[in-house]
């Protein structure tokens, strides 16, 4: 019975930060431009796998510009198998992309894969223990528990911290998260 309460309440927390997350893009269209403007405080890492925005999760199309600048290497992750961790391959803004087996925005196949040093990833929530409230379709999941070693840092707005988001077993926290109001590293 705890866990069917625990799977409603991350129900219900979703639904509520979707449109938490919809209103706070609506209310600062600047933030992620002020997110690229952190770019230098994010963790070490050559190879960063960033990710193109779907709906109102937090744009990098300019953090991807700051961190190519800094001469580092991105690459975004594609599905290519739906139950199974996701692939990343390497990618340059402006690149042409095709939609992948999630119908997300991603390299053409043809693009080299990659192991990425860094992974920044959407979220609906996040709280001060660095555990993170994804989507649900669980590809972040499957995907940091093949990469345990791989630097895990959530983009959201500062809005999108909860007071508590309940844990799972398969969830790895993050080692950090970056909103419009700076880089934050989390226990």
């Amino acid at each position: 019975m705890r866990y069917l309460s625990v799977m409603t309440d991350k129900h219900e927390l979703r639904a509520a930060m979707r449109a938490t997350r919809k209103r706070l893009a609506g209310l600062d269209p600047e933030a992620a431009a002020r997110v690229a403007e952190h770019a230098d405080q994010l963790p070490a890492g050559a190879l960063v796998a960033v990710y193109r925005a779907i709906g109102s999760e937090l744009d990098l199309d300019a953090l991807s510009l700051a961190l190519a600048a800094q001469g580092r290497t991105l690459c975004l992750p594609v599905v290519v198998e739906l139950a199974s961790p996701m692939v990343f391959r390497r990618w340059s803004p402006g690149e042409p992309l095709e939609l992948d087996l999630a119908g997300v925005p991603a390299p053409l196949s043809l693009a080299e894969e990659v192991e990425p040093d860094l992974i920044l990833t959407p979220l609906l929530a996040f709280d001060a223990s660095g555990l993170r409230l994804g989507q649900g379709g669980g590809y972040y999941d499957r995907t940091f528990a093949a990469r345990p070693a791989t630097t895990r840092v959530g983009c959201a707005y500062a809005g999108q911290e909860v007071p508590r988001v309940h844990a799972e077993p398969h969830d790895m926290p993050l080692h950090g998260v970056l909103t419009e109001k700076g880089y934050r590293a989390l226990p």
